[in-house]
């Protein structure tokens, strides 16, 4: 080993030009930022989406949709689960408070059960709203229903 075998180590040397380090560099006086304006000074940032004045395309393109403000919002709860629910915890009457209970909603949220999955136990329930399948598959299984209003 002499020193014309000598060579750095492995990503040591970074391929890119380095700006302001004087006249001789190419890349020395304004720096590549050009002459005066905004973008030449220190501390410039363009805000996101400026396209030198142009109208920014988010503001270009039509906007779409509604937004329903009376729209009302219901937590979903199956039947597969007011089932599971009365087998583990041995209850038969079932109804908001017991659901916060187990962090199933939360008590803003509205309740609607819905007829997906078997009913086997009569079950109490008590919630706002019940699809058909829901309230029938409740009934035919010997439990009730009652409307939280």
């Amino acid at each position: 080993m002499n020193l014309s075998n000598l060579k750095p180590a492995e990503g040591s040397i970074k391929n890119r030009k380095r700006i302001g380090r004087g006249q001789g560099s190419g890349r020395g006086g304004t720096s590549t930022k050009g002459h005066k304006g905004a973008q030449s000074r220190t501390g410039y940032s363009r805000k996101i989406g400026f396209e030198g004045g142009q109208m920014p395309l988010q503001r270009r393109i039509p906007k779409g949709g509604f937004k329903n403000i009376n729209r009302v919002e219901y937590a979903a709860i199956n039947l597969d689960v007011l089932q599971q629910l009365a087998e583990s915890n041995g209850v038969t009457t079932i109804d908001k408070q017991f659901l916060i209970s187990k962090h199933l909603i939360n008590k803003r949220e509205m309740i609607k059960v819905l007829g997906r999955g078997e009913i086997t136990i009569a079950l109490e329930v008590h919630a706002h709203k019940f699809s058909a399948t829901a309230k029938a598959a409740i009934e035919k299984a010997g439990g009730s229903i009652s409307a939280i209003a």
